[in-house]
């Protein structure tokens, strides 16, 4: 990836939530006024969710905020926006999120050169001991972690 890629917002409670079974780059709908924002890095994808409506792929609750600047030219902050995917990707998402128990999730948004992308991952929901199991592998390698500090000391 020798593009020039700049994070704008992550969603690191999507991995906390859901297995990841597998990621789409997608570009999205913006006015130029969000773009602005985005540059200033005003972006929040942690309440949002994504949907799919008559083989269309549509973000609700991205919030961007008004652009400084940007007066009656701003638009709604949580407007829903589409995403832009190829048609044979909408189909093959469909199909999956036709099985049960999958749903498509933001990941993270970022510039690759001066494109606005967004990647979003099909998803399968954590049960309560899926994330139990997670915590506690991660306080395990942080408790290993702590004792070989207290070792090389």
């Amino acid at each position: 990836m020798g593009e020039n890629i700049k994070l704008i917002a992550n969603n690191k409670k999507a991995y906390h939530d859901y297995f990841i079974e597998d990621k789409y780059e997608a570009g999205i709908a913006l006015h130029g006024t969000e773009v602005k924002s985005l540059r200033m890095g005003k972006c929040s994808i942690k309440e949002s969710f994504i949907k799919i409506e008559n083989s269309e792929v549509f973000i609700y609750g991205m919030h961007i905020s008004p652009y400084e600047k940007g007066n009656i030219f701003n638009k709604d902050p949580l407007r829903v926006r589409k995403l832009l995917l190829h048609k044979y990707q909408i189909n093959k998402i469909s199909g999956r999120l036709a099985q049960k128990g999958y749903t498509l999730v933001p990941l993270k948004v970022y510039f690759k050169g001066h494109l606005v992308k967004i990647e979003i991952g099909l998803a399968k929901g954590k049960k309560l001991y899926d994330k139990r199991q997670d915590i506690a592998k991660k306080d395990l390698r942080r408790e290993t972690e702590r004792e070989f500090k207290i070792k090389n000391l």
